[in-house]
């Protein structure tokens, strides 16, 4: 009989406490969404120039100015687009905005967008 009073102890604790651990870890998620999507927001945006797009590789060519972000100096670099949809935006000779990030060891263009002609 001790242990069946022990055990039904034990049953209720259980069912109290794990579903409150399991909110806490949905509040720590939620909060770490949120958290990544200031992150991207806050990146910089970088003016540049297409030099070359590469559809087949999926990689683009941009004269930028300083990437603070990635503690980069202005320069001509090539960077991997975030989705194939992005090398269908530009062409060779645009002047872009656009954020780049390092992702999985690879600098990324993570958005563009395409000036107007001066």
């Amino acid at each position: 009989m001790k242990y069946a009073y022990t055990a039904i102890a034990l049953l209720a604790t259980l069912t109290t406490v794990l579903p409150v651990a399991g909110q806490d870890m949905n509040r720590d998620m939620r909060a770490m969404h949120v958290a990544g999507a200031a992150a991207q927001d806050a990146m910089p945006k970088v003016s540049g120039e297409i030099r070359k797009v590469d559809v087949d590789a999926g990689k683009i060519t941009i004269r930028h100015g300083e990437i603070p972000n990635l503690d980069m100096p202005a320069m001509t670099m090539v960077f991997r687009a975030a989705s194939p949809d992005m090398l269908n935006q530009v062409k060779t000779g645009d002047q872009v905005l656009f954020t780049a990030k390092k992702n999985n060891g690879a600098l990324t263009v993570t958005t563009i967008e395409v000036l107007p002609p001066k």
